[in-house]
């Protein structure tokens, strides 16, 4: 009696390379850099048998001839056929071999691509560090423009006496807009008025009109003469 067993597992890993890792600056400027695949992997497998047998039991049987003719010494030696055919004399018992197979396989895969032309990687490089220099530059441009925005509107609306309220939650967008007095202008304006002298006796013998002619002069207002 014999039994016999098998079985067969196959166990792959297939690795997929991707594309270049492409990075957009903006102006139609794409750069690819090198790429690096790095790929862990847990493989098992379990393989049993059911049900479970450590040991199965396997008849003796009563194999004895001792009818039949007998030698010259006197001896059974029998007729060739077994006395009791089918009895069992015991059971033996018989390991099976039978166990649970278990395997573990524990691993990484990797690649690493890189292009081949190093030269056009620079100027991609290059290009990208000037696409982001002027887009650094827009945008300071939009904020100049906008601050100066603010600046002439807040100034326009604070000479003209209209402001947010002060609990406002609007009041910091003028809250740092200084108006100060034009070029040339000074506020408030102070004049000095002269003392004029009447103690010489021309003055006295002056008309009036030429007399308030001159003290209009002094104090820098226009010139008046006679009424016509």
């Amino acid at each position: 009696m014999a039994n016999s067993s098998g079985s067969v597992t196959n166990q792959a890993i297939q690795v997929l390379q991707g594309p270049y890792i492409t990075n957009t600056y903006g102006g139609g400027i794409q750069c690819q850099g090198p790429t690096r695949n790095f790929t862990p992997y847990v493989t098992g497998s379990v393989s049993a048998s059911k049900p479970y047998e450590d040991y199965y039991d396997t008849p003796v049987y009563d194999m004895r001839d001792l009818t039949g003719d007998f030698d010259d010494d006197g001896n059974p030696i029998g007729d060739g056929a077994p006395d009791n055919p089918g009895d069992v004399l015991w059971y033996q018992p018989t390991r099976t071999g039978q166990k649970d197979n278990y395997s573990l396989g524990i691993g990484f895969s990797m690649t690493w691509s890189t292009p081949t032309d190093k030269k056009l990687q620079a100027l991609c490089k290059e290009a990208a560090a000037t696409q982001i220099e002027l887009n650094n530059q827009l945008v300071a441009n939009k904020r100049l423009d906008f601050e100066i925005a603010r600046l002439k509107n807040c100034g326009e609306l604070m000479k003209q006496g209209i402001q947010f309220h002060p609990k406002s939650p609007y009041y910091k967008v003028c809250a740092d807009v200084v108006v100060n007095n034009p070029p040339g202008h000074q506020h408030p304006h102070v004049h000095a008025i002269p003392s004029v002298s009447s103690s010489s006796s021309g003055t006295q013998n002056e008309a009036p009109s030429q007399r308030g002619s001159s003290d209009a002069a002094l104090l820098g207002g226009p010139l008046q003469t006679g009424r016509e």
